[in-house]
């Protein structure tokens, strides 16, 4: 009896005594693994954040990341970018462009016009009276060109005739070309009858017109702003716009260059605004107008392209009579064409 209680005590010892030594051994073991795998998990590479593509190495030695990652989204193709027909990035440039509708010979020009002040504060229509002209004409384009901007330009038809490859020009560099009638004549003056005047405007519509090789615009100005009532009626059966002017530069009495340029923006400072009268057959004008731009753009004035809604159909009398004048120089029957005059050369 006591042999086998002895015999049934040593057993539990034994198994207690195996049960420690695992507790023992087990525990140290688990909690050691435990840091092990702790300690793997914190020197491996963070996943990729989702919509990034983790960066693959090129380099030999470098380890590629396989862990699983969000596959970068296909992103469109950048849109293009405009292609800028200005060179100047700070040219006064062209704000708006107006289309005149000039059914019934409507007016501009606050001077003489009241009903149609389309222009907003800081707007200007830029105007040139009296050429084309040799020099003086081409350095206004150049001008212009220059700071990306726009004109209307009056042309005397006698200056047409002389000087077409200029008036040529003028078109091919999307300019507006209205008329400024056939020999500068006051249409106002005492002498004038209303026929000699419907003369002096219908010779320097055909003029025009034969110069540039198609029609003028039907957009006209007044020599000397002397609107005579009964050709302002005529122009409006004939549906052409009128001009006069909110700003008069006075350059054809201007001493320089400068007084052209202070003339023009104290008259603009004043008005706030409005259609500015130069002449493209004035030195003055041509030397001044590069700093006048400058001027304008510095001073916060935009420049407003006014464009016709049509042309003007001249009449077949007036171009016979143009056709076969023979004051006109010899060189127009073998005018050069416009293309090689003006050439396209990007666009």
């Amino acid at each position: 009896m006591r042999n086998a209680l002895g015999l049934l005590l040593a057993t539990v010892v034994a198994a207690l005594a195996i049960t420690g030594v695992w507790y023992y051994v087990s525990k140290p073991n688990a909690a050691k693994a435990a840091a092990q795998i702790a300690a793997a998990r914190s020197s491996e590479p963070a996943a990729a954040p989702a919509n990034r593509l983790a960066t693959k190495s090129t380099a030999k030695d470098d380890v590629e990341y396989t862990g699983t990652v969000t596959a970068k989204p296909t992103m469109p193709p950048p849109a293009p970018t405009p292609k800028s027909t200005c060179a100047n990035p700070d040219a006064l440039g062209i704000s708006r462009t107006v289309v005149v509708d000039t059914t019934g010979g409507p007016g501009f020009g606050l001077d003489h016009f009241k009903q149609f002040d389309f222009l907003a504060d800081r707007e200007v229509v830029l105007t040139f009276d009296d050429g084309p002209w040799p020099g003086n004409t081409p350095a206004v384009l150049k001008a212009l060109a220059d700071e990306c901007t726009t004109g209307i330009f009056f042309s005397i038809g006698k200056h047409a005739t002389y000087h077409p490859e200029i008036l040529r020009q003028v078109l091919a560099a999307g300019h507006v070309v209205g008329v400024h009638t056939w020999s500068h004549a006051n249409l106002n003056g005492k002498k004038m009858t209303d026929q000699s005047a419907k003369e002096e405007l219908e010779k320097g519509f055909s003029a025009v017109k034969f110069a540039l090789g198609t029609n003028p615009a039907p957009f006209f100005r007044f020599p000397q702003l002397q609107h005579r009532p009964s050709a302002v009626a005529y122009l409006g059966e004939r549906n052409v716009a009128m001009f006069s002017c909110d700003v008069d530069s006075f350059d054809f009495r201007s001493k320089d260059a400068d007084q052209v340029v202070n003339t023009v923006m104290t008259g603009l400072d004043k008005k706030g605004k409005g259609i500015i009268l130069m002449h493209d057959f004035q030195k003055n004008t041509a030397l001044a107008l590069p700093t006048l731009l400058r001027r304008l753009k510095a001073g916060g004035y935009k420049v407003v392209a006014m464009k016709p809604k049509g042309t003007l159909d001249t009449l077949p009398e007036y171009d016979a009579m143009i056709g076969q004048d023979p004051k006109l120089p010899t060189t127009m029957t073998n005018a050069r064409p416009i293309s090689s005059v003006i050439q396209t050369i990007s666009q």
